[in-house]
């Protein structure tokens, strides 16, 4: 018999080794590799997605069919796949325990069921243990097929006798291919579940959604390959403390990037929000200083958010920069760009900074909000209620201009916001009714309008 070929394999970047070291060579991170060991070529399932005839083809003889839409049932869902699910694609879902995943899956499995083939399969639960959480979101259960099943094999068989238009799997860390030796959960048995079970969307048209655990640093647990195998990676984060959860695509072969849809959890299940701007500005009639509200863009739609600031006196030792919410690491160089261009210095000064409702922004449109609250409770003076501000900031002190512009000022002025400060160049080509803008090309001009505002106020 042929021998089962060894190899370790890093969980973070999935660069392969000959042998055990400590540290990775390709991502540099320590004690991450993990045995892998390649069932013989005898026993694998093997083939290609598109069968194990090998030829070549021109492109441009190559016909493409329309891609087949399965709407999920959820707004927000679809916002965040592009449209729904493709045929023939894979879909990571990751999220922290009890974020609302299999809750969520369970729902879509439902609504879909009552007008297409879905196969619901779970590897952590009893089908008693489904049915039960079923009879208590009061979803209606005649038409979805449910197995228990941890066997890749097995459950090809299934997609094979049902002919699904859609199958979620749940999870693919319990998944495990009975030609592979290690243990369920361990990088080999996760990377080759995932290989033939996109082998299996491919070939037969089905639509897989893979449901992935992570790990305590906020990643999804497995190799890193994982990531790449997929077409779409949406991962579901649940503030602490918070109802809402935030639905985020980071890989999407079908659809916009870092698309954001929010849901709220509520007895019934998930709950989506169609209007998210709406419950993350839910603020005091009497606004106190270190706050101010942005527009930042989300995929393919604005988003207001509250930004807080809170600057407070060093307490001994060095000042401290911390952001949630932000990139720390911007906080620090506004503050340097602030006082070499501006005069004002925060040295002496420890700076806090958070959006509110757990929102992460990874844009730089709110690089001039942020300095806006930081100065505002600084000297202690409140901004205006109706004023919004958004605009990049360089390190020269200019204010840059930042994609979809008019869009985020016709947002604000949905929600009430009668003052805006943006870069020179978003200035809106036509007047919004009910909306002043004052566009500044620099960080010492938008300070300048920030100041006339407090002091007329």
């Amino acid at each position: 018999m042929a021998k089962a070929k060894v190899a370790f394999v890093c969980a973070d970047c999935g660069a392969e080794h000959g042998k055990w070291q400590g540290q990775c060579t390709a991502c540099g991170r320590w004690n991450t590799l993990r045995e892998f060991a390649y069932a013989p070529a005898k026993g694998r399932t093997g083939g290609g997605y598109a069968g194990s005839e090998q030829r070549t083809a021109k492109l441009a003889d190559i016909g493409t069919a329309a891609e087949t839409r399965i709407p999920s049932g959820f707004d927000e869902l679809d916002r965040v796949l592009g449209g729904g699910f493709v045929a023939g694609s894979v879909v990571l879902l990751g999220g922290d325990p009890g974020a609302g995943k299999s809750t969520l899956l369970l729902q879509v499995s439902t609504k879909l069921a009552q007008s297409a083939r879905v196969l619901y399969v779970s590897g952590e639960e009893s089908l008693e243990q489904i049915a039960a959480r079923a009879r208590r979101l009061r979803l209606p259960g005649e038409r979805l097929s449910l197995a228990s099943d941890t066997v890749v094999e097995r459950i090809a068989e299934l997609i094979t006798q049902e002919r699904p238009h859609l199958v979620v799997v749940d999870s693919i860390q319990v998944m495990q291919v009975q030609a592979s030796d290690s243990l369920p959960g361990s990088v080999s048995q996760v990377r080759e579940s995932a290989a033939e079970l996109v082998r299996l969307a491919k070939q037969n048209g089905v639509a897989i959604v893979l449901v992935g655990h992570i790990t305590k640093e906020g990643n999804l647990a497995g190799p890193k390959v994982l990531e790449h195998m997929v077409d779409c990676l949406v991962m579901l984060d649940a503030p602490a403390g918070s109802r809402y959860r935030t639905l985020r695509s980071q890989k999407n072969r079908f659809g916009a990037v870092n698309e954001l849809g929010v849901f709220a959890m509520t007895e019934d299940g998930m709950k989506e929000v169609s209007n998210p701007s709406a419950i993350f500005l839910e603020r005091p009639r009497d606004i106190a200083p270190g706050s101010v509200v942005t527009v930042t863009w989300e995929g393919t739609r604005p988003l207001l958010v509250e930004i807080q600031a809170l600057v407070d006196n060093v307490q001994g030792g060095y000042p401290r920069r911390v952001a949630v919410g932000l990139d720390p690491q911007r906080l620090a160089m506004h503050l340097a760009v602030m006082h070499r261009h501006c005069g004002v210095s925060l040295a002496d000064q420890d700076v806090f900074a958070n959006v509110v409702g757990g929102v992460r922004i990874a844009e730089t449109g709110a690089d001039l909000a942020l300095l806006a609250a930081t100065l505002s409770s600084f000297r202690a003076r409140a901004l205006p209620r109706d004023l919004v501000v958004f605009g990049e900031l360089g390190l020269t002190g200019e204010v840059r201009p930042v994609a979809n512009g008019q869009d985020r000022l016709r947002e604000a002025a949905k929600h009430g916001f009668t003052r805006a400060i943006l870069p020179r160049a978003n200035r809106p080509r036509e007047a919004i009714a009910g909306t002043k803008a004052f566009p500044v090309a620099s960080l010492g001009e938008a300070l300048d309008v920030i100041r006339d505002m407090a002091e007329s106020d």
